[in-house]
């Protein structure tokens, strides 16, 4: 049969199907059939063929022949579970009925009567049929993950079969899906012939599995993310007999995958690469099912005990969800290792520059790469401290810093970038960190900012420099993040370059302006995070920093006007004033920007019309974040608990967003229109802590001998006084060092719902061919125009 005549024979049964108004028999295989039996159809001819507004009327008007038909459509992939899918035909049955639920199962979803229907029984539908069978009958949506699991191992159909020619068939019930795992990677040695066919069964089953799960986007944002996801938390649970190999094989997939193929230049334009859509489905699936939040379960022990197997036997068991487990118990170098050079390979894909345009393949998938880069580092704790034991580490920041930048103008990716910030935040947590950023930067990225010689500690400033003053609006609540990042890693930088020390100070600049000091609550932090980022390099690492030093002084009269920043009622009504009338968010004055590198596009914004999903807010950095002291021998101590600690330098370690909001909130007067108003008692709340003591008495006792070189020698050079500073010391003459700080990223219910709506979002936008989702009445998100 022709596939014209097979479209038409199926479009018949879909049209008989909406316009029956009398249930039609579950036992009536005549009409059933016209579905998945006779026909050829692609994914793409199955959304065309069953149109939205019909599988709605059906659901309305004629729910039971809708329950039927799903409940058929579950039976054929139970069928050919059971059966292994031996004949062509069954292949066929099966990858229609997975084409026929995936669209299907959104227009279920979208309706709250329906919720229950797959978690219910189907009269009738016990494993013989008979009766009394009732009673052990499984969900349909059971029933279904366990057929689309068994599925996934089915020799001959989406696995190679290990038998020769002369052996039977090989029996699906005791089969060992571990010898049958996808990739070599971790815990697997053996990588399999790669088959085309395989990886496109492996996808089309992966897609109705993701469809499955997608029902958490049809349920609003809840405050308290504790809700699991039903379909998720059955298929990674022990029901599941495949759920080991199938984790391995999604994560040896992605891991493993080289989009750039064996180095031939424009080998992506002669082969239609069939494994990339397999690898990005991979990433998706694995993500959705670590969506667990860590912050509320018993997260499993770092300990160092080594067992013979890829997964950690240590106590304990960890979290029911086996995905969330196996992942926490990874251990072995070799698999870390083999994780981290995958996910560095795939981030680092859109950065490859090569003399001939074109020439290498782009993937697109680098948002799932980084929530999953994301979920390995925060649900196992001895990958993170892996990937920050070498450079390797700089082979992750790059990239991101790299995608910060490129999307900082672009509304619609306003998710991206809160990623990629949360990412350094976690990272920059660790000592190591900080540590890393001091080695050279000389991979040549093509970047839309300055061109600069140092180390990747001044690529990470003047990025973030590009993004607070050239990002868009909606990213001003990240400044705190990028602030605290910078802060964090400031003890250990070893020796900052003139450009980026400019950068710094021009922020500091611009945050400490009257009008943006007073115009909103929250603004001096910015101010008080710039202060410690210099007190700490004055304090740990002076000695290398003569740049900084001479921007500091250069830029002297900017740390006396924050000293003597006014506080009387006029001066604050006239620096509000002032800023009526410059809208400007940041002014770009002030800062030399540098010709930008080589090759390198700007930022542009979203093209208008672009879909964007929209977010849940972020916690504050004081949720998100909490702060330990290092000590003398370099561990953490918590400082939580314990409210109002000064700091040696005399500011109190509480002047941070959460009690000094309340605080704020009792000495400024919001106005009847609720908004916010400074008053003198709020400005001089938090003037009197500054901590300007180590920067004034460096200032005191540097200027006068600069300025005598300058006054000898006539120099306008700075190299001249830069040689001075490298060698001058202020060993005896600063205060006594306080202690460091670090503001460690801390799991919590809010960033959990965060990263549940970007990554749905990110799913949502990306799944356009065939759109499963689009037009269907998602609650977890709105999808917004640009």
């Amino acid at each position: 049969m022709g596939s014209a005549d097979s479209k038409l024979n199926f479009r018949k049964a879909v049209i008989q199907l909406t316009t029956k108004t009398q249930p039609v028999e579950a036992t009536d295989d005549a009409f059933w059939d016209q579905f998945w039996a006779d026909t050829a159809t692609s994914v793409q001819d199955v959304f065309a063929l069953v149109p939205a507004a019909e599988i709605r009327a059906v659901r309305e008007e004629s729910p039971s022949n809708l329950a039927t038909l799903c409940y058929k459509a579950v039976e054929k992939l139970v069928q050919g579970a059971e059966s292994g899918c031996h004949s062509e035909k069954e292949k066929q049955i099966v990858l229609n009925c997975s084409r026929l639920l995936t669209r299907v199962l959104p227009y279920i979803f979208e309706d709250p009567d329906w919720r229950g229907f797959f978690w219910s029984t189907v009269p009738g539908a016990g494993r013989g049929g008979g009766e009394d069978d009732d009673e052990n009958a499984r969900p349909l949506a059971e029933s279904l993950l366990l057929a689309i699991a068994d599925l996934l191992f089915c020799p001959d159909f989406t696995v190679q079969s290990h038998r020769r020619s002369t052996d039977s068939a090989e029996d699906v019930h005791s089969l060992d899906s571990c010898e049958y795992i996808w990739e070599a990677g971790v815990g697997f040695a053996h990588s399999p012939q790669p088959n085309y066919i395989h990886d496109v069964n492996r996808m089309e089953l992966l897609k109705l599995l993701l469809t499955c799960f997608s029902e958490a986007m049809y349920l609003p944002p809840a405050p308290d993310s504790g809700s699991t996801n039903p379909w998720v938390q059955f298929f990674c649970s022990t029901e599941n007999r495949h759920a080991l190999p199938l984790f391995t094989s999604l994560l040896n997939t992605v891991c493993a995958y080289d989009p750039v193929g064996y180095g031939i230049p424009y080998n992506h334009l002669l082969f239609s690469d069939y494994r990339e859509p397999l690898v990005e489905e991979a990433a998706q699936v694995l993500i959705v099912t670590l969506d667990h939040d860590s912050a509320t379960s018993a997260s499993p022990t770092v300990d160092g005990t080594t067992t013979g197997t890829a997964m950690d036997d240590a106590d304990p068991p960890g979290p029911e969800n086996l995905f969330v487990n196996y992942l926490s118990r990874i251990h072995r170098e070799e698999d870390f290792q083999f994780i981290l050079k995958g996910i560095a390979r795939l981030l680092s894909n859109p950065l490859l520059q090569t003399y001939l345009p074109n020439s290498t393949k782009k993937i697109q998938f680098h948002q799932e790469l980084l929530v999953l880069f994301w979920k390995l580092c925060d649900f196992n704790k001895k990958f993170l401290f892996f990937v920050l034991k070498s450079s390797d580490v700089l082979d992750i920041l790059v990239p991101t810093l790299y995608f910060l930048n490129d999307a900082r103008a672009d509304q619609s990716r306003v998710g991206l970038m809160h990623i990629g910030v949360f990412i350094l935040l976690l990272l920059s947590g660790e000592r190591n960190f900080g540590v890393r950023l001091n080695k050279p930067y000389s991979v040549r990225v093509p970047m839309d900012i300055p061109v600069f010689t140092g180390t990747h500690a001044d690529l990470l400033i003047v990025v973030f420099h590009k993004i607070i003053t050239s990002g868009h609006q909606r990213l001003q609540p990240l400044f705190d993040c990028l602030l605290t990042i910078v802060v964090n890693v400031s003890p250990y930088l070893k020796s900052l370059s003139m450009v980026a020390a400019n950068k710094l100070l021009h922020l500091l600049e611009a945050f400490s302006t009257t009008w943006f000091l007073f115009s909103a609550a929250q603004n001096h932090h910015l101010v008080f995070f710039l202060l410690e980022a210099f007190n700490n390099i004055i304090q740990y690492q002076f000695d290398g920093n003569s740049n900084l030093v001479y921007a500091i002084i250069r830029k002297r009269s900017v740390f006396h006007q924050l000293a003597n920043l006014p506080t009387d009622p006029p001066a604050i009504h006239k620096a509000l004033q002032r800023r009526r009338r410059t809208a400007e968010p940041l002014s770009r004055t002030g800062s030399q920007e540098g010709a930008s590198m080589e090759g390198s596009r700007p930022a542009a914004p979203a093209e208008p019309g672009t879909l964007k999903t929209s977010l849940v807010a972020t916690p504050g950095i004081d949720k998100l974040t909490e702060k330990s002291q290092v000590s003398e021998d370099g561990t953490l101590r918590s400082l939580e608990p314990t409210s109002q600690q000064s700091s040696a330098d005399g500011s109190p370690t509480a002047e941070e967003p959460g009690q000094a909001w309340r605080e704020q909130r009792r000495l400024s007067s919001a106005s009847a229109s609720g908004q916010w108003s400074p008053t003198s008692e709020w400005v001089l709340s938090w003037k009197s802590k500054l901590p300007l003591q180590t920067i004034m008495r460096l200032l005191q006792v540097l200027v006068p001998q600069v300025e005598k070189i300058c006054i000898d020698k006539g120099l306008t050079d700075e190299s001249e006084i830069l040689r001075f500073l490298q060698h001058g010391t202020l060993v005896g003459l600063l205060p006594v060092p306080h202690p460091i700080l670090i503001r460690k990223y801390q799991a919590n219910s809010g960033t959990a719902m965060w990263f549940r709506t970007y990554m749905w979002g990110v799913i949502y936008l990306r799944n356009v061919d065939p759109p499963v989702w689009y037009d269907t009445d998602v609650k977890l998100f709105e999808i917004q125009r640009v």
